[in-house]
Protein backbone atom coordinates (compact mmCIF):
# COMPACT_ATOMS: atom_id res chain seq x y z
CA UNK A 1 0.00 0.00 0.00
CA UNK A 2 0.85 3.12 -1.04
CA UNK A 3 1.83 5.80 1.22
CA UNK A 4 1.55 9.59 1.32
CA UNK A 5 5.49 10.50 0.98
CA UNK A 6 5.34 7.69 -1.95
CA UNK A 7 2.30 9.31 -4.03
CA UNK A 8 3.86 12.85 -3.43
CA UNK A 9 7.41 11.58 -4.65
CA UNK A 10 6.00 9.97 -7.94
CA UNK A 11 3.73 13.17 -8.77
CA UNK A 12 7.08 15.18 -8.37
CA UNK A 13 8.86 12.62 -11.09
CA UNK A 14 6.11 12.91 -13.64
CA UNK A 15 5.81 16.97 -13.24
CA UNK A 16 9.95 17.45 -13.52
CA UNK A 17 10.25 16.10 -17.30
CA UNK A 18 7.93 18.72 -18.59
CA UNK A 19 10.13 21.30 -16.56
CA UNK A 20 12.99 20.20 -18.54
CA UNK A 21 11.29 20.20 -21.19
CA UNK A 22 10.45 23.89 -21.12
CA UNK A 23 13.76 25.20 -20.01
CA UNK A 24 15.42 23.66 -22.90
CA UNK A 25 12.89 25.03 -25.58
CA UNK A 26 13.24 28.03 -24.00
CA UNK A 27 16.87 27.82 -24.16
CA UNK A 28 16.84 26.83 -27.28
CA UNK A 29 14.75 29.32 -28.58
CA UNK A 30 16.73 31.91 -27.06
CA UNK A 31 19.80 30.28 -29.07
CA UNK A 32 17.93 30.31 -32.42
CA UNK A 33 17.37 34.22 -31.50
CA UNK A 34 21.37 34.76 -31.66
CA UNK A 35 22.15 32.56 -34.63
CA UNK A 36 19.68 35.15 -36.18
CA UNK A 37 21.20 38.02 -35.21
CA UNK A 38 24.84 36.85 -35.80
CA UNK A 39 23.82 36.07 -39.47
CA UNK A 40 21.85 39.51 -39.99
CA UNK A 41 24.92 40.75 -38.34
CA UNK A 42 27.34 38.87 -40.83
CA UNK A 43 25.10 39.85 -43.99
CA UNK A 44 25.42 43.58 -42.92
CA UNK A 45 29.35 43.95 -42.35
CA UNK A 46 29.76 41.54 -45.81
CA UNK A 47 27.47 44.35 -47.56
CA UNK A 48 29.55 46.64 -46.06
CA UNK A 49 32.89 45.54 -46.56
CA UNK A 50 31.78 45.22 -50.85
CA UNK A 51 30.87 48.72 -50.64
CA UNK A 52 34.02 50.19 -49.43
CA UNK A 53 35.66 47.69 -51.55
CA UNK A 54 33.78 49.10 -54.65
CA UNK A 55 34.77 52.70 -53.51
CA UNK A 56 38.70 51.61 -53.04
CA UNK A 57 38.45 49.91 -56.43
CA UNK A 58 37.10 53.48 -58.34
CA UNK A 59 39.70 55.48 -56.63
CA UNK A 60 42.24 52.88 -57.32
CA UNK A 61 40.61 52.40 -61.44
CA UNK A 62 41.17 56.38 -61.28
CA UNK A 63 44.52 56.17 -60.50
CA UNK A 64 45.73 53.89 -63.02
CA UNK A 65 44.06 55.15 -65.41
CA UNK A 66 46.22 58.88 -64.84
CA UNK A 67 49.48 56.75 -64.35
CA UNK A 68 48.58 54.58 -67.49
CA UNK A 69 48.21 58.25 -69.67
CA UNK A 70 51.32 59.68 -68.30
CA UNK A 71 53.07 56.75 -69.80
CA UNK A 72 51.66 56.59 -72.92
CA UNK A 73 51.72 60.53 -73.35
CA UNK A 74 55.49 60.09 -71.94
CA UNK A 75 56.75 58.16 -75.32
CA UNK A 76 54.35 59.90 -77.89
CA UNK A 77 55.67 61.82 -80.44
CA UNK A 78 52.44 62.98 -81.91
CA UNK A 79 49.51 64.17 -80.83
CA UNK A 80 47.37 61.73 -79.19
CA UNK A 81 43.73 61.33 -80.08
CA UNK A 82 41.41 60.59 -76.99
CA UNK A 83 40.22 57.34 -78.59
CA UNK A 84 43.80 56.14 -79.68
CA UNK A 85 44.57 56.67 -75.52
CA UNK A 86 41.12 54.86 -74.36
CA UNK A 87 42.06 51.83 -76.97
CA UNK A 88 45.73 51.53 -75.73
CA UNK A 89 44.72 51.41 -72.24
CA UNK A 90 41.37 49.63 -72.92
CA UNK A 91 39.15 52.23 -70.72
CA UNK A 92 36.10 54.12 -71.81
CA UNK A 93 36.66 57.15 -73.87
CA UNK A 94 34.58 59.37 -70.93
CA UNK A 95 37.00 58.22 -68.52
CA UNK A 96 40.13 59.00 -70.15
CA UNK A 97 38.31 61.85 -70.91
CA UNK A 98 38.36 63.23 -67.71
CA UNK A 99 41.66 61.49 -66.36
CA UNK A 100 42.96 64.08 -69.03
CA UNK A 101 41.04 66.74 -67.20
CA UNK A 102 42.57 65.90 -64.16
CA UNK A 103 45.85 65.54 -65.02
CA UNK A 104 45.89 69.45 -67.02
CA UNK A 105 44.35 70.54 -63.73
CA UNK A 106 47.22 68.88 -61.92
CA UNK A 107 50.44 70.05 -64.26
CA UNK A 108 48.64 73.47 -64.34
CA UNK A 109 48.59 73.84 -61.09
CA UNK A 110 45.01 74.32 -60.38
CA UNK A 111 44.67 71.16 -57.85
CA UNK A 112 46.85 72.60 -55.22
CA UNK A 113 49.69 71.39 -56.87
CA UNK A 114 53.45 72.73 -58.01
CA UNK A 115 52.90 74.34 -61.78
CA UNK A 116 55.02 72.10 -63.73
CA UNK A 117 57.32 72.84 -66.27
CA UNK A 118 55.47 70.91 -68.91
CA UNK A 119 52.31 70.97 -69.84
CA UNK A 120 49.32 68.44 -71.70
CA UNK A 121 48.09 70.29 -74.32
CA UNK A 122 45.63 69.39 -77.32
CA UNK A 123 46.87 70.07 -80.46
CA UNK A 124 44.91 68.86 -83.79
CA UNK A 125 42.65 66.68 -81.65
CA UNK A 126 45.16 65.36 -80.07
CA UNK A 127 47.19 65.56 -76.64
CA UNK A 128 50.34 65.31 -75.90
CA UNK A 129 53.04 67.03 -73.81
CA UNK A 130 54.77 70.27 -74.19
CA UNK A 131 57.66 72.08 -72.30
CA UNK A 132 56.09 75.53 -71.50
CA UNK A 133 57.12 78.35 -73.48
CA UNK A 134 58.86 80.29 -71.01
CA UNK A 135 61.43 77.40 -70.57
CA UNK A 136 62.07 76.94 -74.39
CA UNK A 137 65.40 78.95 -74.24
CA UNK A 138 66.25 76.99 -71.08
CA UNK A 139 65.54 73.29 -72.72
CA UNK A 140 66.96 74.79 -75.90
CA UNK A 141 70.34 75.61 -74.00
CA UNK A 142 70.76 72.47 -72.37
CA UNK A 143 69.93 70.15 -75.33
CA UNK A 144 72.80 72.04 -77.05
CA UNK A 145 75.11 72.11 -74.06
CA UNK A 146 74.90 68.15 -73.74
CA UNK A 147 75.19 67.39 -77.62
CA UNK A 148 77.71 69.15 -79.14
CA UNK A 149 78.81 65.89 -81.17
CA UNK A 150 78.70 65.47 -84.87
CA UNK A 151 75.15 64.88 -86.61
CA UNK A 152 75.09 60.47 -86.97
CA UNK A 153 74.65 60.05 -90.91
CA UNK A 154 71.20 59.32 -90.23
CA UNK A 155 70.61 62.32 -88.74
CA UNK A 156 72.49 63.95 -91.86
CA UNK A 157 70.21 62.50 -94.21
CA UNK A 158 66.88 62.96 -92.51
CA UNK A 159 67.93 66.58 -91.78
CA UNK A 160 68.24 66.93 -96.24
CA UNK A 161 64.65 65.47 -96.42
CA UNK A 162 63.33 68.17 -94.28
CA UNK A 163 65.44 70.90 -95.35
CA UNK A 164 64.33 70.36 -99.60
CA UNK A 165 60.83 69.45 -98.37
CA UNK A 166 59.51 71.50 -95.58
CA UNK A 167 57.12 71.28 -94.29
CA UNK A 168 56.86 67.19 -94.01
CA UNK A 169 55.34 65.28 -92.02
CA UNK A 170 57.29 61.93 -90.01
CA UNK A 171 55.35 59.29 -92.08
CA UNK A 172 56.79 61.04 -95.31
CA UNK A 173 60.32 61.11 -94.38
CA UNK A 174 60.02 57.53 -93.13
CA UNK A 175 58.55 57.09 -96.42
CA UNK A 176 61.32 58.57 -98.23
CA UNK A 177 64.56 57.33 -96.50
CA UNK A 178 62.31 53.69 -96.05
CA UNK A 179 63.36 53.30 -92.46
CA UNK A 180 61.95 54.35 -89.05
CA UNK A 181 62.96 58.09 -88.11
CA UNK A 182 61.16 58.60 -84.54
CA UNK A 183 64.49 58.96 -83.00
CA UNK A 184 66.50 60.71 -85.41
CA UNK A 185 63.62 63.62 -85.44
CA UNK A 186 63.53 63.52 -81.63
CA UNK A 187 67.49 64.10 -81.62
CA UNK A 188 67.31 67.18 -84.69
CA UNK A 189 64.40 68.78 -82.44
CA UNK A 190 66.31 68.49 -79.47
CA UNK A 191 69.39 69.83 -81.53
CA UNK A 192 66.84 72.78 -82.46
CA UNK A 193 67.50 72.32 -85.67
CA UNK A 194 63.99 71.90 -86.73
CA UNK A 195 60.88 72.77 -85.04
CA UNK A 196 57.05 71.43 -85.57
CA UNK A 197 55.64 73.92 -88.44
CA UNK A 198 51.95 72.77 -88.13
CA UNK A 199 49.73 69.83 -86.67
CA UNK A 200 47.49 68.43 -89.72
CA UNK A 201 43.67 69.06 -88.19
CA UNK A 202 42.67 66.12 -89.95
CA UNK A 203 45.32 63.52 -89.41
CA UNK A 204 46.75 65.05 -86.47
CA UNK A 205 50.62 64.47 -87.79
CA UNK A 206 52.66 66.64 -86.94
CA UNK A 207 54.55 68.45 -89.94
CA UNK A 208 58.44 69.69 -90.06
CA UNK A 209 60.23 72.96 -90.68
CA UNK A 210 63.96 73.47 -90.21
CA UNK A 211 64.87 76.52 -87.54
CA UNK A 212 67.17 79.69 -88.14
CA UNK A 213 69.67 77.77 -86.00
CA UNK A 214 70.41 75.37 -89.75
CA UNK A 215 70.95 78.38 -91.89
CA UNK A 216 73.60 79.36 -89.07
CA UNK A 217 75.23 76.28 -89.09
CA UNK A 218 74.85 76.25 -92.97
CA UNK A 219 76.34 79.63 -93.21
CA UNK A 220 73.60 80.80 -95.20
CA UNK A 221 71.01 83.25 -95.10
CA UNK A 222 67.88 81.54 -96.84
CA UNK A 223 66.80 78.39 -97.47
CA UNK A 224 67.17 79.65 -101.61
CA UNK A 225 70.78 79.18 -101.09
CA UNK A 226 71.04 75.54 -100.22
CA UNK A 227 73.00 73.58 -103.03
CA UNK A 228 70.52 72.56 -106.20
CA UNK A 229 70.02 68.65 -104.80
CA UNK A 230 68.65 67.76 -109.02
CA UNK A 231 72.28 66.63 -110.09
CA UNK A 232 73.26 64.80 -107.48
CA UNK A 233 70.33 62.84 -108.16
CA UNK A 234 69.77 59.89 -110.71
CA UNK A 235 66.43 61.15 -111.89
CA UNK A 236 65.32 63.50 -109.60
CA UNK A 237 63.21 61.09 -108.21
CA UNK A 238 63.21 58.93 -104.95
CA UNK A 239 60.66 61.23 -102.99
CA UNK A 240 62.77 64.54 -104.81
CA UNK A 241 61.12 65.15 -108.12
CA UNK A 242 59.72 68.41 -107.33
CA UNK A 243 62.70 69.47 -105.40
CA UNK A 244 65.57 71.91 -106.81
Amino acid sequence: MATDTDTRSAMRSAVRPEADTDSRSATDTHSDGEAHIDIRSEIRSDADADADADVRTRDRSGAEVDRALEAILMVADEPQPLVRLATAIEAPVAEVRSAIVRLVADYDGDAGTVRRGFELREVGGGWRFYVRGEFDDVVQGFALAQNPVRLSQAALETLAVIAYKQPISRGAIASIRAVNVDSVVRTLLGRGLITEAYTDSETAAVHYATTDLLLTQLGINSLDELPHISPLLADGSNGFDDAR
